[in-house]
């Protein structure tokens, strides 16, 4: 006769237990052996498609709160709220960097349009109103954001 085989499954109470692919119950407290007639596949089944279906579930969630669309990451997004505190921001650095790389005294006057990409941090692809002087004109920006590190680059900054 063969000996039987035991694949043990410990959760909080009691201990499952699979002999000869029927599942059993042993009672810790009675060290007893029960059949398991609750167990079936269908529940885990079910608890497998559940357990498969929490990163979705979490990600349109994040969908739903961040506003990015989980399916189209790596690709450019618009950009929704322009006066959003990040946007403005990432724009009057853009110009300040540029400012100082290319020696010249540009002030920024407003954002016109964006498109946000999602890297190992965020890049913004900002076209913004300044002013040279009296010469008013629109640039692009792009500017590299890693805000848990606290790091902006000017990527690139050209007229359009």
């Amino acid at each position: 006769m063969e000996s039987p085989r035991y694949f043990v499954y410990k959760f909080l109470f009691p201990t499952i237990v699979l002999r000869h692919n029927q599942p059993e119950v042993i009672c810790r407290d009675k060290l007893q052996t029960k059949p398991a007639m609750a167990l079936t596949s269908r529940p885990l089944l079910l608890i497998f498609i559940l357990t498969l279906s929490v990163p979705f579930v979490i990600s349109d969630f994040s969908t739903a709160i961040g506003g990015r669309n989980a399916a189209s990451a790596g690709g450019w997004q618009p950009i929704n709220n322009l006066k959003a505190p990040e946007v403005q921001e990432t724009a009057q650095f853009a110009v300040k960097e540029h400012n100082k790389q290319a020696n010249t005294k540009l002030k920024f006057q407003s954002v016109v349009r964006g498109e946000t990409q999602v890297v190992s941090g965020t890049n913004y692809r900002l076209i913004l109103a300044a002013r040279d002087g009296t010469v008013s004109g629109d640039y692009e920006a792009i500017v590299w954001v890693k805000p848990w590190l606290r790091y902006r680059n000017l990527t690139s900054f050209k007229e359009v």
